[in-house]
């Protein structure tokens, strides 16, 4: 969910309503008061209303939600999440670059004239960035030379054009489309909860994370518990309290809970419990709120939380499939240069950092990373020197384990869709079949819709 920051000053009112409206619906749906009015075509979020159990807050906002486990205590999901601990099952995470990034920005067609035609002003300079090897027809934006050092060393499948037929242009759908990994506006469960609905276990919300706060979509699933952690911090806020005053704020809950919950006053002992849970979970999460990565992090959320996952993976937490946003919003509809250049240097570094710091733990042949966005930009620039939403767009498979091959072809610009689009050469339900199937080893018609007619490109070595 972009700050407030973001959704102030981004182009697209379609974008700061969707994600208000996606905000609003969950909101509510967990309040238990229905839903608020979506307009028309714009689907629910998947997993709206599921149920929701916190069990730690901060200033009134849940720090960690599970979801899903209405019929568990939480002492069942402690010991499901103890009995699944030191795991070493393969993992993927999921970056989403939102917004809808211009994916004719990061990897350039420099010297195509119909390129320089369509884009005076934002065409990239053809002596900038990097040759992409693959395509020598492609220069990589200045601000992606980590991702062409990765894809150096095999370690990064490149999609230059990833959509799927008769591409919808509202973030709000289009993003709907790619979580629940079917052409549904109806879908209710995400790609990855249906995953986990068949690999995963009914006591261990940890094995499906958001890192968002609150929970993504794509991680929605049927019938297994799955968690959202506010950010890379676990603590209870209070207002004014810190340093010593603080642990002894802490040290004093815990002693009240334990005094209480044995008690024979029936509403204090159930009190007394859930506050001696709560203050084991901020012990539990703490050592992650505060990590020394063995590698560099770009400064900032994004960096810190990926930093605090690493970690959470070398201490054997039971995590298969987690999902988070990128820095920075990639609606680009005005002044699109500095702003696609400071986003995608943030997640580009973030991403990078990641993959050393997990080859640092030898944990990398354990972890692939899907970084993707709901669509790309118009080839043509606009007048505001910005692009418009668009149809094909570009994600990566980033992993030692990956292909480290193009998949797909960039499709030039001599012929784009009848919309005057750039058209895909890769089907982001293809990339998720091969996944699903070359992964996690599981039968991907049981997962994604329509699995038989989608194509299975080699996405893992």
């Amino acid at each position: 969910m972009p700050d407030e920051g973001c959704l102030m000053t981004c182009g697209c009112n379609e974008f700061s309503r969707a994600q208000l409206l996606r905000s609003a619906a969950a909101g509510a749906a967990e309040a238990g008061r229905g839903l608020p009015r979506i307009d028309a075509g714009m689907p629910a979020p998947a997993g709206t209303g599921l149920s929701r159990r916190s069990f730690l807050f901060r200033s009134g906002a849940a720090m960690l939600s599970v979801y899903g486990a209405s019929r568990l205590g939480v002492r069942d999901l402690q010991e499901g999440i103890a009995r699944a601990a030191g795991t070493t099952d393969p993992v993927i995470v999921t970056v989403f670059m939102e917004g809808g990034i211009d994916g004719l920005s990061v990897l350039a067609p420099v010297n195509d004239l119909t390129y320089r035609r369509l884009r005076p002003t934002l065409a990239m300079n053809p002596l900038q960035g990097s040759v992409f090897t693959e395509d020598t027809s492609l220069r990589w934006h200045p601000s992606a030379v980590k991702l062409d050092t990765l894809h150096h060393e095999g370690k990064v499948s490149v999609m230059p054009a990833v959509s799927y037929d008769d591409p919808n242009q509202s973030h709000f759908t289009s993003r709907h489309y790619w979580e629940v990994g079917a052409l549904d506006p109806n879908g209710q469960t995400g790609w990855m909860g249906r995953l986990l609905d068949r690999i995963g276990t009914p006591d261990n919300p940890l094995q499906g994370l958001s890192l968002d706060g609150h929970l993504s979509p794509a991680l929605a699933p049927g019938s297994v518990p799955v968690a959202a952690i506010d950010g890379s911090e676990y603590d209870i806020w209070t207002p004014g309290v810190w340093g010593d005053v603080e642990d002894l704020l802490y040290t004093s809950a815990e002693r009240i809970g334990a005094a209480h919950r044995n008690g024979n006053d029936g509403g204090r002992a159930i009190a007394g419990y859930v506050q001696s849970q709560a203050m084991k979970v901020r012990r539990d999460l703490a050592p992650f709120s505060a990590v020394t990565p063995p590698v560099p992090y770009p400064n900032g959320y994004f960096g810190d939380n990926l930093a605090a996952l690493a970690a959470m993976l070398d201490a054997g937490l039971p995590i298969r499939c987690v999902a988070m946003n990128a820095p920075s919003g990639y609606d680009t509809h005005d002044a699109q240069p500095k702003q696609l250049s400071d986003g995608l240097q943030d997640t580009v570094e973030g991403v990078f950092a990641f993959q050393r710091d997990l080859e640092s733990r030898g944990l990398a042949d354990r972890v692939i990373t899907l970084v993707w966005s709901e669509f790309g930009r118009r080839p043509e620039q606009n007048a505001s020197n910005g692009t418009d939403h668009g149809a094909a767009g570009v994600g990566f498979v980033v992993g030692t384990k990956a292909k480290g091959q193009m998949l797909g072809e960039f499709p030039g610009l001599s012929r784009l869709d009848e919309d005057e689009n750039l058209r895909f050469t890769m089907d982001f339900r293809s990339v998720y079949c091969s996944l699903v199937e070359q992964w996690f080893n599981e039968d991907a018609a049981a997962i994604i819709p329509n699995a038989a007619s989608l194509g299975r490109p080699q996405v893992i070595a």
